[in-house]
């Protein structure tokens, strides 16, 4: 199975919808995926994401699912640094040498107690369940091949939701993968999980943080540290 990860276009944030430059990308972005195969299309319920996702529906045929976990993050509280916002803290943990792989990131006083932190347990639960359903079991570190499936989905949705999913499917700690793995709008990034009945499987990263489709649309890349604080 191939996940196509798709952030949405660039946003008007007042009134969750795109702008005329994030219509062209996602319009770009439709061209851009015609050709992977796609077989169902689902959208986090945000407008800027849903719309994103109409153009690939349109030029598909397809309809979109919408899946209601997938809506962007909060993140925030009590006396946390930056407002809470994960990814200038996955910057400055990684500025003051916090062993990610030591250490479990959700004990620290950046997100202890942090909006974003539940917002990334609920997200794993239910893209877990998402897996599930079409073969792969994800049980602690490993992931089950229980059928699987050779389909290609795509999934619209956010800088903060998105990272939460690849964080959760990589085995990646959530605030460093929203530090070092930036995405640009409507960039895509795909996962393939191997089609392996009754084996352990891992997802592959095929592609990550592709915007060739705009680049002539725009003047350099927008990854989310810049455009979402």
């Amino acid at each position: 199975m191939r996940i196509i990860f798709v952030r949405h276009g660039e946003p008007d944030y007042v009134n969750d919808c795109l702008t005329r430059e994030g219509r062209a990308q996602a319009a770009a972005a439709a061209e851009r995926l015609a050709g992977e195969g796609i077989s169902a299309i689902y959208a986090s319920p945000c407008g800027r994401a849903a719309e994103t996702a109409a153009y690939t529906a349109a030029r598909l045929g397809l309809p979109v699912t919408t899946l209601d976990y997938m809506h962007e993050i909060g993140w925030g509280g009590a006396g946390i640094d930056c407002e809470g916002h994960p990814w200038t803290l996955g910057d400055k943990m990684l500025a003051e040498g916090f062993d990610f792989l030591g250490e479990d990131w959700r004990a620290h006083p950046y997100f202890d107690g942090n909006a974003a932190t539940v917002y990334y347990g609920a997200i794993a639960v239910e893209f877990d369940a998402f897996l599930a359903g079409r073969g792969y079991r994800h049980e602690g570190r490993r992931f089950f091949c229980d059928g699987g499936t050779d389909e290609t989905v795509a999934l619209f949705s956010h800088g903060g939701s998105g990272a939460c999913v690849l964080a959760h499917l990589l085995n990646l700690p959530f605030p460093y993968v929203a530090s070092v793995l930036p995405y640009d709008f409507t960039s895509i990034i795909i996962l393939d999980f191997p089609v392996n009945p009754g084996a352990c499987v891992f997802p592959r990263v095929e592609l990550f943080n592709d915007c060739a489709h705009i680049r002539r649309h725009a003047g350099g890349p927008r990854l989310q540290q810049e455009s979402e604080r």
